[in-house]
């Protein structure tokens, strides 16, 4: 018998966009069971972020997994290397930035598929985008359908039948369409983090990448971004 509410597991880094992912999640019926990933990120206030989100939004388990990807290192976000700050959007749409962590989502993903064959969960939902974050390989459409092949081929869920479905429902949505989207959702903006480079006090740069294409998305949406800014 198919459970009235099946479970899926929710690769929840606390940010912006993985909360409102969570909440489709909520939305399409699912009782979610969510995966934050310490990796010796330069914005660990992230991960209590993401903690609060998965309270806030009732999730029927958390589960935090480290791994420490500062020993590899090749990205601004988990080597001693500068965050770019104050790009225009031309400069953000060019090659593969610095903030790119070394096959990330491949790694998570795979974390989020040994969750979910744990729970016998078949779907799978993480927030990529491939508007705001053209450079990033790992959240392209090819790749998605890729890693559900080897979610088929390498699990035992695989073996026996029972597919594990990726789902990004925000892969090809807007900054300013996600926040609309979560808006009519209710999703506790005020909890999420998107900067890469906060202040000792976990304070959002309001200059990196990440936190231009978040200011930029509030602005365009109409909605105000109620987390604060050193920079205004």
């Amino acid at each position: 018998m198919t459970p009235l509410h099946p479970k899926a597991v929710v690769l929840l880094s606390g940010g912006l966009d993985s909360t409102v992912t969570a909440a489709l999640a909520q939305q399409d019926g699912h009782r979610i069971h969510c995966v934050t990933v310490s990796y010796g990120q330069r914005h660990c206030v992230e991960i209590e972020r993401a903690q609060a989100v998965a309270k806030a939004l009732g999730a029927a388990g958390h589960v935090v997994v480290t791994v420490d990807l500062r020993a590899i290192g090749g990205s601004a976000l988990t080597a001693d290397v500068e965050v770019p700050k104050d790009r225009a959007q031309e400069e953000r749409a060019g090659k593969i930035p610095i903030t790119y962590v070394p096959a990330r989502n491949t790694i998570f993903l795979s974390l989020a598929l040994a969750y979910a064959e744990t729970l016998d969960a078949q779907v799978i939902y993480f927030g990529a985008n491939v508007l705001d974050y053209s450079g990033y390989p790992d959240c392209r459409p090819d790749f998605i359908r890729a890693f559900e092949t080897v979610a088929r081929l390498g699990t035992k869920m695989g073996v026996e039948g029972r597919t594990v479905e990726i789902r990004a429902p925000l892969l090809m949505l807007s900054k300013a369409e996600i926040i609309r989207r979560g808006q009519d959702l209710r999703v506790p903006f005020q909890l999420t983090h998107s900067c890469y480079d906060p202040g000792l006090e976990g304070v959002a740069c309001g200059r990196c990448d990440s936190c231009l294409i978040r200011r930029e998305g509030f602005r365009q949406a109409g909605v105000v971004d109620p987390v604060p800014y050193a920079i205004l």
